[in-house]
């Protein structure tokens, strides 16, 4: 199945935001943990919260693009079928 422009380029960025996610993780613990182990979990927790919701929003472009490819196959089916029966 050949993919567009567009779903190359949100599998790239999921695939990165993954990795930043991961990294940026260990780099917020890693910066604040000379300010105590529960600040700076806490300070991890938020940034991976964060991190996810945009993540989910990245998935949700590819959703959305997905939902508008079969309402198009829908659509033309329908289409199809209505010129037959008149």
């Amino acid at each position: 199945m050949q993919k567009d422009i567009y779903e190359k380029i949100i599998s790239f960025l999921l695939g990165a935001s993954w990795a930043i996610v991961l990294f940026g993780a260990l780099i917020t613990f890693k910066i604040f943990i000379t300010l105590g182990i529960v600040l700076a979990i806490f300070a991890t927790l938020c940034y991976v919260i964060v991190s996810l919701f945009l993540i989910l929003t990245l998935d949700a472009f590819a959703v959305n693009k997905e939902r508008l490819r079969e309402a198009k196959k829908q659509t033309k089916l329908l289409e199809k079928i209505y010129t037959k029966e008149s």
